[in-house]
């Protein structure tokens, strides 16, 4: 059997999972299952629920709008969600980057008044603050690194 090449970044060690995975590949199948689990926790489906005006529409915290809960999507059968369920405090603040398994898990699974309803847009938009704080952070950390 001839050996595939990969594409992209090369992983690190395979220390995890009985050498099958490395430590990237190990703390995203742990978020990704945490996430999972979210969706089953009771302040999550009640702020989503605080949120519903009436049948199949929210209230966005963001923009204020009444927003319906999915979108047909352009030139497709297919529905989108529209709402989400955002932490107003970050899961991982993109001003101090990772932490520990015990901060995240503590704020994945926080209480009602960490939790708002955004529409795709306001939530886009967000997301998007989040991730250029994160990008600076991580720019002036690799400068910081070079001196």
């Amino acid at each position: 059997m001839t050996e595939r090449k990969r594409k992209g970044r090369t992983g690190g060690p395979k220390t995890r999972c009985s050498g099958a995975w490395t430590e990237a590949k190990y703390k995203s199948f742990i978020k990704g299952n945490l996430r999972r689990a979210t969706q089953k926790w009771a302040p999550i489906q009640e702020c989503k629920k605080n949120a519903r005006t009436r049948r199949g529409f929210y209230l966005c915290a963001g923009c204020k709008e009444e927003v319906p809960a999915s979108i047909k999507e352009e030139g497709s059968r297919r529905r989108t969600n529209n709402v989400h369920v955002d932490h107003i405090a970050p899961i991982i603040d993109p001003a101090v980057g990772w932490t520990t398994w015990d901060d995240c898990i503590e704020r994945m699974f926080c209480e009602l008044d960490n939790l708002q309803v955004l529409c795709t847009s306001c939530h886009k938009t967000v997301t998007d603050e989040e991730k250029e704080i994160a990008k600076a952070r991580r720019a002036k950390e690799k400068l910081d690194a070079e001196d």
